[in-house]
């Protein structure tokens, strides 16, 4: 065939890929979807790329001093509301998606009284000093003197968003347990919440949410619909949190369990016990790179946890390293661990070769996920890793949001091709080109 031949080819895969392309589940008919009749949804609340928002912002409203809500009712910027901060003896503060300051809500502070009337309307506070407003997202944060009085409150905003799990749709048909890492604020939670409606509602599995701070599921004891149909069992105490864990698989029967803010060793055991009974984990865990949790003893067996190995001399020589070596000591709880270094830039690791490569010195592959200029998820396969930044990319795919979907394979400098075959498709009749591809070294 010759060289010229177009660099762009749409490419079905034959055999299924170590990321499968997602199809078409079959949906269950429930009651309420992500988005309600009453609700306000807004596209600017998800970082302008046309997703359905669910906000309530006039519940969250309704617990601040009168004139810092009718500030808020005319802010032009309310869709992309953060947080509002209240703090004794301070001005009070609006934080915005995308603004790295805040913006001052009025020139006077805010006095005891004005804490005192906000906390009675949002109720009481759990042992992690947080509550929330029933039927709602919305989380309530308390910070307090040495002698127990409320002096500060975090008001931060919660929004049920639909389209976030087009980022990872394909991960899940694999039916494996996945961790998300990110820093406070990038959207971890939000995609929980919708992973757990789709799982539940779209692939009809059966799936139980631990929620200890009633974030994924909201305040109250009827779960928010942004959920679908996954059930929620609530936590009396962060303490308890691995024990709840364990109830929920040896009395409901899970298929999905996800639970979020793994911070402890008993949890980390708590999941491995899970994962050993065969039921996917889907959970969050502190950290921002795959280094902070093989660094961390608490979470390391999250990744299959890490040991010194001594080798003998034979060995190091053929290694070419030294006699004491780190090595993983496991197979990890999630084999697929998800860096949110943006709420549209993923970076996707398959955890055990990822972890080995990198105790060995060197850089894994991984596939970096992004939503380019017209929404579509862009997923580059085979970019190396270099822990902040990427390195070579080898490939690119482009999902398209229109049905069916299709896929573009862009070719790499460094691949060689050696020839077009025409292979029928028995779904429509078309014929696909397929683009057979070796390493050029």
């Amino acid at each position: 065939m010759a060289a010229c031949a177009a660099r762009c080819l749409f490419l079905f895969p034959l055999l299924p890929p170590k990321f499968p392309l997602p199809h078409p589940p079959l949906r269950r008919q429930r009651g309420g979807g992500a988005c309600i009749g009453a609700a306000r949804c807004s596209p600017e609340a998800s970082g302008g790329w046309g997703g359905i928002v669910e906000d309530d912002l006039t519940e969250l409203l309704q617990i601040l001093p009168r004139d810092l809500r009718d500030n808020l009712q005319n802010e032009p910027r309310k869709d992309q509301l953060l947080e509002v901060v209240l703090d004794l003896g301070r001005r009070p503060e609006a934080r915005f998606l995308g603004d790295s300051g805040g913006q001052y809500l009025r020139d006077s502070e805010i006095s005891q009284q004005e804490l005192e009337a906000a906390q009675q309307a949002v109720g009481e506070f759990g042992g992690d000093n947080r509550a929330g407003i029933e039927g709602t997202l919305h989380r309530i944060s308390a910070i307090r003197s040495r002698k127990g009085m409320v002096v500060g409150l975090t008001c931060r905003v919660g929004r049920a968003v639909t389209g976030h799990v087009d980022m990872v749709r394909d991960l899940l048909n694999y039916k494996e347990s996945i961790l998300f890492l990110g820093r406070p604020g990038v959207g971890k939670i939000t995609v929980m919440r919708e992973i757990a409606r789709v799982l539940a509602d779209e692939f009809q599995k059966r799936v139980v949410i631990v929620d200890t701070s009633n974030e994924i599921g909201g305040d109250g004891d009827i779960p928010h619909a942004a959920i679908g149909g996954a059930r929620r069992m609530q936590v009396p105490e962060p303490s308890m949190q691995h024990r709840v864990m364990i109830e929920a698989v040896e009395n409901h029967m899970p298929e999905v369990v996800i639970v979020d803010e793994i911070g402890t060793e008993a949890e980390a055991q708590a999941c491995r016990s899970i994962a050993e009974r065969g039921v996917m984990l889907i959970g969050t865990a502190h950290g921002e790179r795959l280094a902070n949790i093989i660094k961390n003893p608490t979470l390391s067996d999250l990744i299959g946890g890490v040991e010194t190995v001594t080798l003998g001399d034979d060995e190091a020589r053929a290694r070419r390293s030294q006699k004491s070596i780190l090595e993983r000591k496991a197979p990890p709880t999630f084999p697929f661990l998800i860096e949110m270094r943006e709420r549209h830039h993923w970076v996707t690791h398959r955890t055990e070769r990822s972890v080995d490569m990198l105790l060995h010195g060197k850089k894994p592959l991984v596939e970096v996920r992004k939503r380019d200029n017209e929404f579509q998820v862009v997923i580059e396969r085979w970019a190396t890793y270099d822990g902040d930044g990427l390195l070579t990319t080898w490939s690119q795919i482009i999902i398209s949001s229109i049905k069916p979907r299709a896929i573009i394979y862009t070719e790499p400098l460094v691949l060689r091709w050696y020839g077009l075959i025409l292979i029928p498709k028995v779904s429509d009749g078309l014929g696909i080109l397929v683009k057979l591809l070796t390493l050029h070294i």
